[in-house]
């Protein structure tokens, strides 16, 4: 298993695996049965209690010389559900000719088994002797991420096995691969809003107290707002109405409630608790009440000695310099900055969450290279 070659055998047993979030089981035997013949010790443990939870995650780790470094790959195991009208069965792996050469199709090729059996292939090449070398993979990075990348970070600092530098594998090419990386992600908050009234029959209003209205005109007062014009790293922060509800079935009464959520894309200018609580004053202004989750704070890697290797060792296998981004939705990397620096790089993302995702076999030959090359510096 040290050769590249083997890592579109690798992308298929991960996709062969069916595993919609929440993950667990069969994808996390596949990827341990892969780690633990290449010296990592493996501990695989539940997090959290229903609705989110439990959540699989794994952490392998292979330890180098006392004193090395330490060099972290990150990444889930879970996928969005396939969907409707896939050309072949999502969880059967199919290789078919495309314009540009062979393309590996299943749910989860891009987004990201695909990188994850690219990781594993890079470090089936990486001596143990090089220095530490370690695997964050989580079941819940598309769901509620409440006990999957977050837990997996207390038991590092539980174990003393603190990364130096992470790199998570989350597909951000855009044209091509190597053309882009992130160094960063915007902060995400969504809200659920709603205004109590009182039902009546519309011909009698005044013995009723219809919620619309406010809602309404809370809503323009939301949408109305401009944030910020983005800084030099991020673009504008943006609030979006993402939902809007009565369900009021007749058509001669006053409904007792509206319903309403929005959704918050934010740079570093703020943070949640200050958008969330700039948000509920506003409700609270028009009548109505406001209930906000926070998903992840904005953050930043300032480009520097770690994004120099990262585009360094891009360029080497593509002659690519990837354009340092971030823009794009979260990521486990909102949670791994708390841990050590963290850059983002991996396939191209065209397909990904689509039907029919599918992935490059030349691609992932490739960013095994990319991979291997990058974690061989990072730890020297």
């Amino acid at each position: 298993m040290g050769s590249s070659s083997d890592v579109v055998e690798l992308a298929e047993r991960l996709i062969a695996c069916p595993s919609v979030t929440p993950a667990a089981g069969l994808a996390f035997d596949a990827l341990e049965a892969m780690l633990a013949p290449l010296g990592f010790v493996v501990t695989r443990f539940h997090a959290g209690e229903p609705p989110d939870g439990p959540v699989e995650n794994l952490l392998a780790v292979r330890r180098g010389p006392a004193g090395g470094r330490h060099f972290a790959f990150a990444g889930h195991l879970d996928v969005v559900p396939p969907g409707e009208g896939w050309t072949t069965a999502p969880f059967a792996p199919e290789r078919r000719p495309g314009p540009g050469g062979e393309l590996l199709y299943g749910r989860g090729a891009v987004d990201m088994k695909g990188a994850i059996a690219a990781m594993v292939a890079a470090g089936a090449g990486i001596p143990a002797e090089a220095g530490t070398l370690s695997f964050v993979i989580t079941g819940d990075e598309e769901g509620p991420a409440r006990f999957g990348t977050v837990a997996l970070i207390e038991r590092m600092r539980s174990e003393g096995v603190v990364p130096d530098l992470c790199l998570v594998g989350e597909p951000t090419s855009v044209n091509r691969l190597g053309d882009m990386a992130k160094i960063g992600r915007r902060g995400s908050v969504n809200v659920w809003l709603s205004v109590a009234g009182r039902e009546g029959h519309v011909a009698y209003p005044h013995l009723a107290d219809n919620p619309i209205p406010k809602l309404v005109a809370m809503l323009a007062e939301l949408d109305a707002l401009k944030l910020d014009e983005g800084t030099d790293w991020f673009q504008p922060s943006n609030l979006e109405i993402t939902d809007l509800a009565v369900g009021n079935p007749a058509t001669n009464v006053i409904p007792a409630e509206g319903r309403a959520r929005i959704s918050i894309r934010f740079n570093d200018l703020h943070t949640g608790a200050e958008l969330a609580a700039r948000v509920s004053a506003i409700a609270e202004k028009h009548g109505g009440t406001a209930r906000p989750v926070i998903s992840g704070e904005a953050f930043v890697t300032p480009p520097g000695a770690f994004s120099e290797l990262v585009v360094a060792a891009v360029e080497a296998e593509t002659g690519l310099r990837p354009e340092l981004s971030t823009t794009g939705g979260t990521s486990d990397a909102r949670f791994l900055k708390d841990l050590c620096p963290v850059i983002e790089f991996g396939l191209p993302n065209a397909t990904m969450h689509k039907r029919d995702e599918a992935v490059a076999m030349a691609d992932l030959e490739t960013l095994v290279r990319i991979y291997r090359r990058l974690a061989l510096s990072a730890l020297a």
